[in-house]
């Protein structure tokens, strides 16, 4: 059983020095290192700075969500307790993936980089085959009906318009 201290304490370690900072920071700087085109426009700055920061947001709630109401992490050394089906999860399985994609789309758009866009695509194949091969068998044998329950109401990647309530 995982203490709400240590799930935070390897949450942000994780986030900030693993697999969120890896994607999300060291590969595109790797790939574009941070410069923005010259002669960029404003609007097409703000937007792109809004679409990393719309990103940002489910990853960063999830990683909460997960300390919280799972009592656990996003790694899976230390999983969460409980099976988190409350805020955007109430929406989409995979809010915090998706919201990986929209920053990268952001970045993308930020830099004008052909090859962030293509680095996106390999991050969404890589992340689709790890949700369907590993994350979801292992869910469904952790949580049994009560992730069938969630599996057959909350679909995987595109959000439902309205939040799924479990009864």
């Amino acid at each position: 059983m995982a203490t709400l201290r240590r799930s935070l304490v390897v949450s942000v370690l994780f986030t900030f020095c693993g697999g969120p900072a890896l994607v999300l920071v060291l590969m595109p700087w790797y790939i574009t290192h941070f410069r923005i085109p010259a002669g960029e426009s404003h609007a097409s700055i703000v937007a792109a700075i809004a679409l990393i920061a719309a990103g940002l947001t489910p990853l960063f709630e999830s990683i909460g969500r997960f300390v919280v109401a799972g009592r656990g992490t996003l790694v899976p050394a230390v999983p969460t307790e409980h099976l988190v089906v409350s805020g955007l999860y109430r929406y989409v399985r995979n809010p915090m993936y998706i919201g990986v994609i929209i920053a990268l789309g952001g970045q993308a758009l930020l830099f004008r980089s052909g090859h962030m866009l293509f680095y996106l695509g390999i991050v969404w194949l890589i992340m689709h085959a790890f949700v369907c091969l590993y994350e979801e068998p292992m869910l469904a044998r952790t949580f049994e009906e009560e992730y069938q329950r969630f599996r057959n109401h909350v679909p995987r990647w595109i959000p439902r318009l309205k939040p799924w309530t479990d009864g």
